[in-house]
């Protein structure tokens, strides 16, 4: 455990709009500043840092995710070195440590004593000491850690989902739209948005190789993932908090986390337009063991455009099954295999040669964007797709329908009473018909 224990005062509450926000005036305010690689002109802050050989990178998030994103930033730019980490857990961030220090940028490894922190306030620490600072926590540090970089006036990159509860969303939207006016670069870990091979399946779409959208479908079916378990010694917020996956305040749930990917594929296919409302249900029927918190082994989803295009999402985590990623856009003309890079129909066209490294590459993008004093902002796709997620999440929970505007300004807040090493009731496991929607 860390000596370190002391927990953060809880985040206030974040009022996004009073009167709440509607599904148009988000687009509107979206498109309008954040867009999905939105350019800024050279800012001071970009400035200091553009003119600089080294660049400072802290991490926070000492898991393999945070681990391989290092690895994945300092490969992207010579120049890049991590200087701090920050974790929950001391076993955690010296474990990375050491896998950092084996790896092929060791060299660029220079992280003390001094700039090792650990609790819940380590990323407030990491922050203080750099230039860049990668997140990779559980998902609901996400909205506290980005609001707290942009006021420090930080570079960031943040893995996805960037939220597990409206509110969350809504404090990115607003964090997002304070990094644009500042000049900050924010990239978001939907890594599909940086792979040369997806970007020009998406343009073509875009530009009509399938004709007009009719429909939208893509699948995440994957086996179980990691557990740890749990020691005597741990008191229930650790043994959560080092079980994430399957805490819905910590993860999202499986579609938020992990399905992620493929519903930013068919939302970058609608041109990051937002569907109109969603329907969807779920359940767990394979892993059902207390251990295993309150979340959902599978999904099944419906969401509706309002120009009358349907995307069909189905996502599951069972062992034992056949896996399957994949997605698609139906239209007019032809379907477009997007994990697949094919267009069949009218206009044949496959992708050839192997597609780049979308980890390095989104972090080339990052760095660039630093080094040439433009800033690159992700904030509009990345807190689009986390609402879908959730919005999914909540209908298939309630078993009711949930329209965009229902889920964007849902108060729903999942966050603990206290950030602190003790007693954490798991939550009971959602039940169609009596969960309600808040």
């Amino acid at each position: 455990m860390s000596e370190n224990t002391t927990p953060n005062d809880p985040q206030p509450k974040h009022d996004f709009a009073s009167g709440g926000v509607d599904r148009r005036q988000f687009i509107q305010t979206s498109a309008a500043v954040i867009t999905a690689a939105a350019v800024s002109s050279a800012s001071p802050l970009l400035a200091h840092v553009a003119g600089q050989d080294q660049i400072r990178v802290g991490l926070v998030g000492c898991g393999g995710r945070g681990t391989g994103a290092a690895v994945n930033a300092l490969t992207a730019d010579a120049g890049a070195v991590l200087v701090a980490m920050g974790d929950a857990f001391p076993d955690r961030l010296y474990s990375s440590l050491k896998n950092l220090e084996q790896s092929d940028v060791a060299d660029r490894i220079k992280v003390d004593e001094e700039h090792r922190f650990t609790g819940f306030d380590a990323y407030k620490k990491v922050i203080e000491c750099c230039d860049v600072v990668l997140f990779a926590t559980p998902p609901h540090f996400r909205p506290a850690q980005i609001e707290a970089a942009v006021e420090a006036g930080k570079h960031i990159f943040a893995e996805k989902p960037v939220a597990t509860d409206s509110p969350g969303v809504r404090r990115c939207m607003s964090a997002s739209e304070k990094a644009k006016q500042k000049g900050l670069t924010l990239v978001s870990g939907l890594c599909y948005r940086y792979q040369d091979a997806k970007i020009e399946t998406q343009q073509r779409i875009h530009e009509g190789a399938v004709g007009d959208l009719l429909a939208l479908q893509c699948t995440y079916n994957t086996g179980g993932l990691w557990h740890h378990g749990r020691k005597a010694d741990w008191s229930d917020m650790e043994w959560q908090m080092r079980n994430w996956l399957y805490f819905t305040w910590l993860s999202g749930d499986h579609i938020a986390e992990q399905s992620i990917h493929s519903i930013d594929k068919i939302l970058w296919a609608a041109q990051d337009v937002p569907p109109v409302k969603a329907t969807a249900s779920g359940g767990r029927i394979v892993r059902i063991d207390p251990k295993y918190g309150d979340v959902y082994d599978h999904f099944n989803t419906v969401y509706e455009w309002e120009s009358g295009i349907k995307g069909f999402h189905s996502c599951r985590q069972w062992n034992g099954t056949d896996g399957n990623v994949a997605d698609y856009a139906i239209g007019t003309k032809g379907t477009a295999a997007i994990q697949h890079h094919r267009i069949r129909g009218e206009n044949e066209w496959r992708f050839k040669g192997k597609p780049n490294d979308m980890y390095i590459a989104e972090h080339v993008a990052m760095f660039d964007s630093i080094r040439n004093g433009k800033a690159l902002n992700n904030g509009d796709y990345m807190c689009k797709s986390t609402l879908m997620s959730i919005m999914a999440r909540m209908s298939a929970y309630t078993g009711k329908t949930i329209s965009w505007e229902q889920a964007l300004n849902s108060q729903e807040d999942l966050s603990p009473a206290a950030y602190e090493w003790g007693a954490l009731a798991v939550r009971d496991v959602p039940r169609p018909g009596v969960t309600k929607f808040l």
